[in-house]
């Protein structure tokens, strides 16, 4: 019987678990995260490549060089066929000729989409959010829709966290319910240090590229659902 006790213990000490904090930055308590959307041991391969998809996929092509069809000027033969001792050229504008077209360059049509099923892109978030849980970089605020709309609430709620936890809250991912919270967007969007999402379009690339997770307290209850 004591072991079996010993194991439930060791259980309830893996546990991982997110900070709440009040409006006005106080520590309010703890919320537990679910380990199935939270994964104790995060795959970081699925990781580096759920990252490397998503970069491909915001990659636009610009570049377009001219070939030698599309380059505008006059038609003439570029010097007499035969007689004067140089090899024959009948077209000015060849690639091997000054201001002539360019072979084989860019045509500003490349597509550098990559793929990646919806299974492995959900596992890969998990993972990540789980690396940032075993951080302790996950936390949560509660009542966070009710913030004031202003630049000055939102730098003063960091600036209790960031005492509270007794290091700087920089690259902040703020993470709300739902789309068009407009008085978070209002208080956090001109915040160089924080960027804003809701739930449903949080992706991969933005935990990783996030030093510190704030969620809105609805919106980490509503996480903790869809595993």
């Amino acid at each position: 019987m004591a072991k079996k006790t010993s194991q439930k213990t060791s259980k309830k000490e893996n546990k991982l678990w997110a900070e709440v904090f009040s409006l006005q930055g106080e520590k309010t308590g703890k919320v537990s995260l679910s380990e199935t959307v939270f994964l104790p041991k995060p795959n970081e391969q699925l990781i580096a490549q759920a990252v490397r998809v998503f970069l491909a996929n915001q990659r636009r092509s610009h570049a377009k060089t001219k070939k030698r069809g599309e380059v505008k000027g006059s038609t003439r033969k570029i010097w007499a066929q035969k007689g004067t001792g140089r090899a024959r050229h009948g077209d000015r504008y060849a690639p091997i000729f000054v201001g002539g077209g360019v072979a084989h360059g860019p045509t500003g049509k490349e597509n550098w989409h990559l793929q990646m099923p919806k299974k492995m892109k959900r596992k890969a978030l998990f993972s990540a959010l789980g690396d940032k849980a075993k951080e302790g970089r996950v936390l949560a605020v509660s009542s966070l829709e009710k913030i004031q709309p202003k630049t000055k609430a939102a730098a003063s709620l960091l600036a209790a966290i960031s005492k509270n936890k007794k290091e700087e809250l920089k690259k902040v991912m703020i993470i709300t319910e739902k789309p068009g919270m407009e008085k978070v967007k209002r208080a956090f969007g001109n915040l160089p240090t924080a960027t804003i999402t809701d739930v449903k379009n949080l992706n991969t690339y933005q935990v990783v590229n996030a030093h510190w997770l704030l969620f809105q307290k609805k919106a980490l209850e509503v996480l903790n659902k869809t595993g």
